[in-house]
């Protein structure tokens, strides 16, 4: 018959019994790191395959302890609730319990308890406009900006793919709230032609206020290539690419600069730029993309000099060879591309979209305040050699 009342010593077994498990199961879980790699969306896919995590060990507990002592105010008020005495927690009925078992078992235990990270690189209380945020490059960097704490404004031409791609953001988020926010973040989905000043300014407005009167922070991300021989390209097409690249930065850029000056308020943009505006690309033509991208090098560094008195913060990314589905459609009918491509990375690989979310979060951070100006090449060397 079992004895209903532990002995102190028998208690004390078992708590280092309990904790030599809890380190066992931090050790098994470090296969899920891979995880820390993949987009919002990869993570979702990934739930089904992803192995069952006991709620009485979890992985990254000792993460998770780490955290609280050094900012405790990163800790939910519903796990300094869990982690109470056992006296002072209330009891939960058995429907409660699976619940939680189940939430638990859904997502990747990074995703609830990552390593601690420096609180500057934190995004929460700003609102950020990406432009071109719903597909591509623009899509993944804007599921970072959310997932550190932002409210974020999606800026497309295709109105219906942004609104689509801002409810499954809104609906992830409100099952899964960023790490360490208080408030489900406010994701919306615009409208506009980014090279039209005028569908640019009404868009401003129209973010204004759906955010309550304020934005921080800029991606510009909208702008696309063609491959051309110079003396074939139509001059029609080469006009509408420099107004897409060169314009829709200028005149997004200008307008949230205004705001900000009005404001009196301090604000970060980030131009995507692209390698090729500074190396010329081989062995395809395209002239007058890698123009329309030196522009937006050029135009980032004037535009930082220029607004540094008022406290805007002006930065670049020049990605490299990026694996878009877009460039996955190219290769798959010139293969030779990427062996041509990859050939001349020093890292021997393409870049993945998920590798630019680290820059644009930095730059548009706290992490970043004596930052500007820069042109930040995630190209994996390519420009080096």
């Amino acid at each position: 018959m079992e004895d209903k009342h532990s002995s102190p010593k028998l208690e004390k077994e078992k708590k280092m019994s309990s904790s030599s498990s809890s380190s066992s199961s931090s050790s098994s879980s470090s296969s899920l790191s891979e995880n820390e790699r993949l987009t919002l969306y990869e993570i979702g896919k990934q739930t089904e395959q992803s192995p069952k995590v006991k709620p009485q060990a979890q992985p990254g507990q000792q993460q998770s302890q780490q955290v609280e002592r050094e900012y405790p105010e990163r800790v939910r008020p519903t796990e300094q609730a869990e982690r109470a005495e056992p006296s002072q927690k209330p009891e939960k009925t058995e429907q409660a319990q699976a619940q939680q078992t189940l939430s638990t078992q859904q997502i990747p235990s990074q995703v609830h308890r990552p390593p601690p990270t420096l609180p500057a690189f934190s995004l929460q209380g700003k609102v950020i406009v990406v432009t071109g945020g719903a597909r591509g490059l623009g899509l993944v960097m804007g599921q970072a900006i959310v997932a550190s704490g932002a409210d974020l404004a999606i800026v497309d031409i295709n109105g219906e793919e942004a609104a689509r791609q801002a409810h499954l953001l809104q609906t992830h988020f409100q099952q899964h709230p960023p790490y360490g926010s208080l408030k489900t973040p406010h994701i919306t989905a615009h409208q506009a032609d980014v090279s039209s000043p005028t569908a640019v300014t009404a868009c401003i407005a129209e973010i204004l206020a759906s955010h309550g009167g304020h934005i921080d922070g800029l991606v510009t991300s909208a702008g696309f290539v063609e491959n051309w021989d110079a003396v074939s390209y139509p001059v029609e097409r080469m006009r509408r690419l420099w107004e897409v690249n060169v314009d829709g930065t200028w005149l997004f850029a200008v307008e949230v600069a205004r705001h900000l000056m009005q404001r009196k308020a301090k604000g970060s943009m980030v131009f995507i730029g692209s390698m090729s505006g500074s190396i010329v690309n081989v062995p395809q033509a395209q002239a007058p993309y890698n123009a329309s991208k030196a522009a937006v090098r050029q135009l980032c560094a004037s535009l930082a000099v220029e607004w540094a008195p008022h406290g805007i913060r002006v930065n670049c990314i020049s990605p490299g060879y990026m694996l878009t589905d877009l460039t996955k459609k190219i290769l798959d009918t010139n293969p030779h591309l990427k062996e041509k491509w990859t050939s001349g990375i020093p890292l021997g690989r393409m870049g993945q979209p998920h590798e630019l979310t680290g820059p644009v979060t930095f730059l548009l951070s706290d992490a970043s305040t004596y930052v500007t100006g820069a042109d930040l090449r995630v190209d994996g060397g390519y420009t080096c050699i």
